[in-house]
């Protein structure tokens, strides 16, 4: 017997179907292949906290949409950075305007839980990276009685040893920063420090000038880490890059070109770790003295803005958005050699290379675009120039596929903060727009970070 249904019956039933496939969907498998967390400084909300956009990216299309519930408080005032764990399970956003560190743990839907809030050591952090157990931590000033906006002083960088939580969504743990002597934070020193194992003050130089950080980056072997900073009071701002060997947790002998600090011992260490230099303590690479970029080619000064490194810790890039060139170098035992510089468009923001595939990214600010590089012993070739929204200042790569890239757009539609979706071509190194992009954020966006669908791999970002 054939039963018949009328057309309400007929609807109802494909209404019915409809649900159990989305159901099978939800329960079978998933089209997302990443959760990108965007950081928006505009204040909202009764504290004037910013904003933590969470998008889940589609991987067949590329097309980003906002979670439920998305956005979530930053946990301070005008978030300028971000970083994920090493496990993918935690994300920690630095507020400059309160300086403190805001560690989230990400549930597997991607929301985001505040569980605890650090203060840097000193003022007005800007920028973070975690490699391994370690976070590393620029800030605008160094923690002193005379240093603020009105008097300003140079910067510093310190380092938080991370605990790592266990069960399926680990809650990590920062200690108290790594001890430099007395201090916990090592100065940026315009002409290194005062003796070969006391890196607490600066050595006296022909000037005292202001050093001022940008950014920070460190090589995915987790060796070493390098700070851009530039020389905020000089006429033709001189850019700089510091650079220092992180101690590992396992017996190893100190490197020729570096010093470890003494933090109480009698002779300088030449095996770390040790009681009085543990694993994450910073070794300076030529006593502190910084690699000079000098005041570039044109003689306008160098201010560099963003730092990215290749994933063999073989050559590190670094933007200068005064003469628009990324700075290609390559890195031995921590030591800068410059090899060629490489025009980039109008005001380069931010610089990230390609984990899998040879390919470098540029976001320039001025011109509201990204260009595309292809990668060779080192030199970036030019493969291609793309547009993106207003004002793009961070970006980052998919972690799960290498296969997308993004831009958060601080100005964006004027009235939101967008975030540009591209599809990469891994033979090529072209984008083409994801669908439907730009897509819309809170206000004032100024970092982006990723992890992927189900934690696999660590997010790239600028």
């Amino acid at each position: 017997m054939r039963m018949k249904f009328n057309k309400s019956s007929q609807l109802l039933l494909v209404s019915v179907a409809s649900l159990l496939v989305a159901g099978l969907v939800t329960a079978c498998g998933t089209l997302t292949v990443d959760f990108v967390f965007v950081a928006s400084s505009q204040a909202a909300g009764p504290n004037n906290y910013g904003q933590i956009n969470v998008f889940e990216i589609n991987r067949e299309s590329g097309f980003m949409r906002q979670i439920p519930t998305s956005p979530f408080p930053s946990g301070g005032r005008n978030p300028v950075a971000e970083a994920i764990s090493t496990d993918n399970s935690n994300l920690y956003v630095v507020n400059e305007d309160d300086n403190t560190i805001v560690q989230f743990v990400i549930g597997n839907d991607g929301k985001v839980y505040p569980q605890n809030t650090t203060n840097t050591p000193g003022i007005y952090p800007k920028a973070v990276a975690v490699n391994g157990t370690n976070l590393f931590v620029v800030d605008t000033y160094q923690p002193l009685p005379i240093c603020s906006n009105a008097d300003p002083c140079s910067g510093s960088v310190a380092v938080f040893p991370i605990t790592v939580g266990t069960g399926s969504n680990p809650s990590d743990a920062l200690g108290s920063p790594v001890a430099n002597g007395s201090l916990n934070y090592w100065p940026l020193c315009q002409y290194g420090y005062i003796s070969a194992t006391d890196f607490t003050q600066c050595a006296v130089g022909a000037t005292k000038d202001v050093i001022t950080p940008t950014a920070v980056n460190v090589l995915k072997s987790g060796d070493f880490v390098f700070v851009t900073a530039y020389d905020s009071t000089a006429t033709l701002n001189v850019g700089y890059i510091f650079s220092f060997w992180v101690i590992p947790a396992n017996s190893t002998s100190v490197p020729s070109n570096v010093t470890c600090p003494l933090n109480g011992a009698q002779t300088a260490p030449t095996t770390v770790p040790t009681a009085a230099d543990p694993e994450g303590t910073l070794c300076p690479v030529n006593g502190g003295v910084p690699h000079d970029m000098g005041v570039g080619g044109s003689g306008l000064g160098i201010h560099p803005t963003a730092i990215a490194s290749d994933p063999t810790s073989t050559y590190v890039y670094v933007t200068d958005s005064t003469n628009n060139i990324v700075a290609n170098y390559s890195v031995a035992s921590g030591i800068l050699t410059r090899i060629s510089d490489t025009p980039t468009g109008n005001q380069p923001s931010a610089v990230v290379v390609d984990p899998q595939y040879p390919f470098a990214y540029v976001a320039n600010s001025e011109d509201g675009t990204v260009q595309a590089y292809s990668m060779n012993n080192g030199v970036l070739t030019s493969i291609g120039t793309y547009s993106a929204g207003t004002q793009p200042v961070a970006m980052g790569i998919d972690p799960s596929t290498n296969h997308f890239l993004y831009t958060v757009n601080y100005l964006g539609n004027g009235v939101s903060g967008t975030v540009s979706g591209f599809e990469l071509s891994p033979t090529a190194g072209t984008l083409v727009n994801s669908q439907n992009s730009p897509y819309i954020s809170n206000a004032l966006p100024t970092a982006v970070v990723a992890i992927p669908h189900g934690g696999a791999k660590s997010g790239s970002s600028k």
